[in-house]
């Protein structure tokens, strides 16, 4: 007699260790897509859910708090490295998700890319702190020692993200790479018919040793008393149905309690056509192509799909026919790990009757099935190459044509599968506002594409559908080859949409970090905000070298001579007076050949409301201000790699004179290297003392002083 095998449970990983049920627990299945066989079981029965949250905002906050910005972010870069390594078992996974190779590399690598893509941002648009400072102060009192400014610092809780199951490694790596800049554990919750991927996804995660305890948890199961535990400490960042948002928006801790909630849901995606985009012409290809593979990449799957094909009335035949063309050509439905196929079978049977009863709704109220069909179609298979697999979730692509463009179902009814509808709008008076009307009435989504090589039509759309929309991919024959395409978010942009799109934003580059932090208004003297922010604050305290006549001390070290290990914020030097000439502009003037009359023409100049004759250029006077605080010998200063915020305030008419102040601002040593960067606050006076110019003067400075002792 032969024995049953034994159904392993997708296990957790809680409290930095793995966890299953016990063995009598029944569990939910969780089958590959494409045969129905069970391949584990989903529970979290008997895990305390208390205990899981409570080891995040400890252990996971506080190991999480020992390194800085740049070490997580490094962190982040060494672990995409590591995962790009295991990919291949991971695409194994994927395929019994019902994934093709396309559709899998889309998951897993378009996941890695997050981490690569925020890792270096981090690095490059954040201090080497856990203080993020936002914006320029703001002066409260006449004398300046009353100061207020924002600062970000990590929320004192966990970041729980719930995930749909269409993509179970960038759903979870999009959401984890900006919480772990941020310094905010992660605990995530899969959806059950695809989490076995998400699960090993995180074993490899953590068999790598890179992360640090309790940074990252994985819950195999229910999350419906996981929100029981959250307080304001904490944050919900979910991606699934309107509805079970809703249900997230109505919950007491949420409602009431102050736990945060992103939320990123359904969304009637819109493709539009311009009418200048006729049959034969690249925009008219391009839109085709973007049709076609937003409905097969995924089976359809995807919150960023094309759901509305909105074009041009009289181009809604010849579309129609592109599209059936191109599908009849391109798509093979059948197990991904089958030769040639090119559409693999829908996530689980659950969501394939789903999708198809969504279909039978919108034909029942006026859409006309113009290509494929709701029976079980002949697809590709590992066993049986072409015939009906019984157990797989395989369906059709469907097109549907809507005669009716303004029928509500096409506009409120979304088939999360290969489904799309294609609706034709009036070019009477242009047919731009005719087009943002009808994408308008999906009451809010993620993505809309506007398809033109027509400048007034793509700006009128743009404009008419923004407010409605998260981002707008406008397609033409200069990006057609280019575009990363309508349904594919980047790390750099928002990713989320407005009304029923959920009203989140996921994404968007630093953003989505400053999304796990709070924003805080901090106020007090400038000694004190420098004490907090680790950045020098204009009235704060310094350390002068330099001429004793403007504050410098005799005797002191020009800030210079100092590498990093030496430099403190607030380490300054004040020069002395160098006088302009008229000798000195129009030698300027002839060197560099900016012969602006203001330099040149007595005159001119002087009819200029701005000046009292001829001036000084602002970069003749940038420069004499290097050469009046620049310490020349070598030294720890290794280059001058740029200034930031330069505004020139007050004309130095010749006869004036200019003097320079320069603060270290702000000290950033990087982590992989010798050297770090130096912000260094930098303010030009004229002998009566009036600001002539304020800038910052980015400098790489060692660590050590080793290369000039």
């Amino acid at each position: 007699m032969a024995t049953a095998t034994k159904i392993e449970f997708v296990p957790s990983y809680v409290q930095d260790a793995w966890w299953t049920p016990d063995a009598d627990v029944r569990g939910t299945d969780a089958r590959d897509a494409s045969t129905g066989e069970v391949l584990a079981r989903v529970s979290v029965d008997g895990l305390d859910l208390a205990a899981v949250v409570e080891h995040g905002r400890t252990v996971g906050r506080s190991e999480l708090g020992k390194l800085t910005i740049h070490e997580r972010a490094l962190k982040l870069r060494e672990l995409a490295g590591y995962l790009n390594g295991r990919r291949e078992e991971l695409y194994a996974v994927s395929a019994q998700t019902g994934a093709t190779k396309i559709d899998s590399m889309v998951d897993i690598d378009g996941g890695i890319g997050v981490l690569f893509t925020l890792s270096s941002k981090g690095r490059r648009e954040l201090p080497n702190s856990n203080v993020i400072v936002e914006g320029p102060v703001e002066v409260l009192s006449k004398d300046g020692s009353f100061i207020g400014e924002h600062i970000h610092t990590p929320i004192p809780g966990v970041d729980v993200q719930i995930n749909a199951f269409n993509f179970p490694v960038w759903g979870m790596l999009e959401k984890f790479a900006p919480a772990f800049i941020a310094g905010v554990p992660t605990i995530v919750k899969p959806a059950t018919p695809s989490g076995y991927l998400a699960a090993a996804t995180v074993r490899v995660m953590i068999e790598c040793g890179i992360l640090p305890p309790g940074s990252l948890q994985l819950i195999s199961g229910s999350a419906r008393k996981l929100v029981d535990q959250l307080d304001y400490r904490d944050m919900v960042s979910f991606t699934g149905s309107a509805s079970t948002a809703n249900l997230l928006r109505a919950h007491p801790n949420v409602a009431h309690g102050g736990v945060r909630l992103s939320a990123e849901t359904d969304s009637l995606n819109a493709a539009i056509l311009g009418p200048d985009a006729v049959r034969g012409t690249p925009e008219f290809d391009a839109f085709i192509k973007s049709v076609v593979t937003e409905m097969t990449v995924k089976a359809g799957q995807k919150c960023t799909a094309v759901r509305r094909a909105i074009v041009p009335e009289d181009l809604r035949a010849d579309v129609i026919v592109a599209v059936g063309a191109r599908l009849t050509e391109r798509v093979v439905v059948g197990d991904p790990r089958t030769e040639g196929v090119t559409m693999g079978a829908l996530a689980s049977l659950e969501q394939l009757a789903d999708v198809r009863a969504a279909v039978e709704s919108m034909m029942a109220a006026g859409g006309e099935l113009a290509w494929g069909t709701l029976d079980a179609p002949q697809v590709r298979h590992t066993q049986s190459p072409a015939s009906v697999v019984e157990h797989g979730a395989f369906m059709s692509p469907v097109l549907l044509d809507w005669a009716d463009s303004e029928a509500p179902a096409v506009h409120t009814l979304e088939a999360f599968g290969p489904v799309c509808g294609v609706l034709g709008f009036s070019t009477h008076d242009g047919g731009a506002s005719e087009a943002v009307r009808l994408a308008a009435l999906g009451a809010g989504s993620l993505v809309a594409t506007v398809c033109t090589n027509d400048p007034d039509f793509a700006r009128a759309v743009v404009m008419g559908i923004a407010s409605h929309h998260g981002r707008v991919l406008v397609l033409n024959r200069e990006d057609a080859r280019s575009s990363t395409g309508h349904g594919s978010p980047v790390p750099h942009l928002v990713h989320g949409g407005p009304g029923r799109a959920g009203g989140g934003e996921e994404l968007g580059g630093i953003r989505s970090v400053k999304h796990h932090m709070q924003r805080t208004a901090i106020q007090g003297s400038p000694n004190m905000l420098t004490a907090v922010t680790g950045v020098w604050h204009t009235g704060a305290d310094r350390v002068m070298a330099g001429v004793p006549e403007f504050g410098g001390v005799e005797g002191a070290v020009h800030p210079f001579r100092k590498s990093l290990a030496e430099l403190h914020i607030g380490d300054a030097f004040a020069s002395g007076l160098r006088q302009v000439t008229l000798e000195d502009i129009a030698a300027f003037a002839t060197s560099t050949g900016d012969t602006f009359y203001a330099h040149t023409d007595a005159a001119a100049a002087e009819r200029n409301p701005f000046f009292p004759g001829i001036v000084a250029h602002g970069y003749l006077l940038v420069s004499w201000a290097a050469g009046l605080f620049v310490e020349p010998a070598p030294g720890p200063v290794l280059a001058n790699y740029g200034l930031e915020s330069l505004r020139f305030l007050t004309p130095v008419a010749a006869g004036d004179s200019i003097r320079v102040t320069l603060t270290a601002k702000q000290i950033t040593p990087r982590t992989t290297d010798d050297y770090g960067e130096v912000c260094w606050d930098t303010v030009l006076h004229n002998q009566n003392g009036d600001v002539v110019a304020t800038y910052d003067v980015l400098t790489l400075v060692e660590k050590e002083n080793t290369l000039y002792k």
